[in-house]
C-alpha cells in the first residue's frame, strides 16, 4: 500500500476542538451528498459498456467454421480446445501450446472443476484423494480476490491467511506454512495486477513459491492469471513464467493456471484457459472427459479469427486502457484532493487490473460502506477481500471503477471521500 503524501495536519493531531468542528463540517458535507440522490455502483469489476463495444465484430464471425488445422468446428470433438487459439494464449502466457487447455466462457468454473478433481480423485502428484485427508487447507494472500475465498468455503477447505505486499504474497511466511503443515494443499496467487491490490508477483518471489520444501507432496499453486494483459500505463508488467520455474526447481505438476478473456472482449461469451505441466492436462482433460465431449469451438473460432495473433490481443489491450486508465486517475485525483494528509487513509494506485485497495481508518470499513449505501453509492462489502469476510482491522475497501462512466465515477469518489472523513472524524470523536 503506497502512503500518500501529507499536505496537511493529520487528523488524529488535531485538538479535540478541532476534530469536533471537522466533525460537524463532515456531517453537514454529508447531508449535501444524500441530498443529490446518487444512484452509483463501484461493487464488481465488470467492464463498461465502451469496452464490450471493442469487440462488437465478434457478432460477425467467424467467417467460415473450419479453423486453420481444417477441424470442422460444428462437431463433437477436441476437448483440448482448437489448435490456433491455444497456439496464441500459449505465446501470451509464456507456455507450450501443449500445456494449455482452451475451454469454456468461466476460468472460475475451470477451477472449481480442478479442486473438485483433486478432492475426488487426487493430483498428478498425489498418494491420495485429497477427501481422504482429514483437513485439507489453502493459504489466502490477503487483501485477495472474493471468488477465491467463496470457492474454499463452499468445498469446506479451511484458509490461513499471509499479507500481500507489493512483490506478491509474503513469501517467507508461506514458505513457513507450507513447510510445516501437511493439510496444507495450495494457494491462491493472482501473479499481475492483483485484485485488489494491484500487486505483481516478482520473479524471486515466483522462484521461490516453486521452489520451496512443502509438507504436502501435492502442493498446488493456483496461478489465477486474471489480469495478465490488463495494463493502464505503457510500462506493462509481464508475469513470471511460474510454469518453467516450478519445472527448473523438480516440481513441474505444482501450479495450475488459469487465465480467460472475460475482460478482453465479451465476458459473458469469452473462452477460458487453462496451463499445467503436460501431466496435469492430461490428468484435467481426463476427468473433463467424463461429462463433456467438446468445449464451444466456434466460439473459440471467432475468437482467433478476431484477434488474429497474439499481437492482435496486445493491440486490442490498449484500446481498453484508453478507456478504463481515465477512471483510475480520476479515483486517485479524488482520493489525493480530499483525504492526501490526513492520515485517514492510503490506497493503491494500481499499473494494471481493475481495482484500487482502499485501506481507510482502522474499525471504520463497515461504516463508510454503510454510509456510502445510504447515499446511493453501492461499494463491496467491507472485508469482502478476506477470507469469510472477516478482516480483521475493518479497514480494506475494493473500489471497482471500470464499469461507471467517468462522470459517475468522479461523483461516486467525492461521496466516497465524504463517507471516509465522517467516519474518521466519528471514530477519533469518539
Amino acid at each position: 500500500m503506497t502512503e500518500q503524501k501529507q499536505t496537511v495536519d493529520p487528523l488524529a493531531h488535531r485538538t479535540t476542538e478541532e476534530i469536533a468542528a471537522f466533525l460537524d463540517e463532515q456531517r453537514a458535507a454529508y447531508a449535501g451528498l444524500l441530498a443529490q440522490g446518487l444512484a452509483l455502483d463501484l461493487t464488481r469489476g465488470k467492464p463498461s459498456a465502451a469496452q464490450l463495444d471493442l469487440s462488437d465484430a465478434l457478432l460477425g464471425l467467424p467467417s467460415t467454421a473450419i479453423d486453420a488445422h481444417g477441424t470442422d468446428t460444428r462437431n463433437y470433438g477436441g476437448l483440448e480446445g482448437i489448435r490456433e487459439l491455444r497456439e496464441m494464449f500459449a505465446e501470451l502466457l509464456w507456455i507450450e501450446p501443449d500445456q494449455v487447455v482452451a475451454g469454456g466462457n468461466s476460468s472460475l468454473v475451470m477451477m472449481r472443476e480442478v479442486l473438485t478433481d483433486l478432492i475426488l480423485k487426487g493430483g498428478v502428484d498425489s498418494e491420495r484423494p485429497w477427501n481422504a485427508e482429514e483437513k485439507i487447507t489453502f493459504i489466502c494472500p490477503v487483501p485477495g480476490y472474493d471468488r477465491h475465498f467463496t470457492l474454499l468455503e463452499w468445498f469446506g477447505i479451511d484458509t490461513v491467511t499471509v499479507p500481500m505486499n507489493d512483490d506478491g504474497p509474503d513469501v517467507a511466511a508461506v514458505a513457513a506454512l507450507a513447510a510445516s503443515d501437511p493439510s496444507i494443499k495450495g494457494i491462491w496467487i493472482v501473479p499481475t495486477y492483483a485484485n485488489p491490490t494491484g500487486s505483481v508477483v516478482t520473479l524471486e518471489v515466483a522462484e521461490r513459491l516453486a521452489s520451496m520444501p512443502t509438507a504436502a507432496p501435492d502442493f498446488k499453486i493456483f496461478w489465477d492469471n486474471a489480469y495478465a494483459f490488463h495494463h493502464l500505463t505503457e510500462d506493462e508488467a509481464k508475469s513470471a513464467d511460474i510454469l518453467s520455474l516450478a519445472s527448473a526447481a523438480g516440481h513441474p505438476h505444482r501450479p495450475i493456471m488459469f487465465a480467460s478473456t472475460s475482460k478482453i472482449t465479451y465476458a459473458g461469451a469469452g473462452v477460458a484457459f487453462l496451463g499445467g505441466s503436460a501431466e496435469t492436462v492430461r490428468w484435467y482433460l481426463g476427468h473433463l472427459g467424463k461429462g463433456a465431449i467438446g468445449p464451444d469451438k466456434l466460439n473459440q473460432l471467432r475468437h482467433s479469427q478476431f484477434f488474429g495473433t497474439a499481437q492482435g490481443v496486445r493491440d486490442h489491450m490498449v484500446k481498453h486502457r484508453q478507456i478504463i486508465a481515465p477512471k483510475f486517475d480520476e479515483v486517485d485525483r479524488i482520493l489525493t484532493e480530499r483525504l492526501g494528509g490526513l492520515g485517514v487513509a492510503s490506497w493503491t494506485k494500481p499499473t494494471g487490473g481493475y481495482f484500487v485497495s482502499l485501506d481507510v481508518l482502522d474499525g471504520t470499513a463497515a461504516r463508510v460502506v454503510t454510509l456510502a449505501k445510504e447515499a446511493g453509492i453501492a461499494l463491496t462489502p467491507a472485508g469482502a477481500s478476506f477470507p469469510g469476510g472477516d478482516d480483521p482491522h475493518d479497514r480494506n475497501i475494493r473500489l471497482a471503477p471500470t464499469f461507471p462512466e467517468l462522470a459517475a465515477v468522479t461523483s461516486a469518489m467525492d461521496g466516497v471521500a465524504t463517507c471516509v472523513l465522517l467516519a474518521a472524524a466519528e471514530s477519533l470523536a469518539g
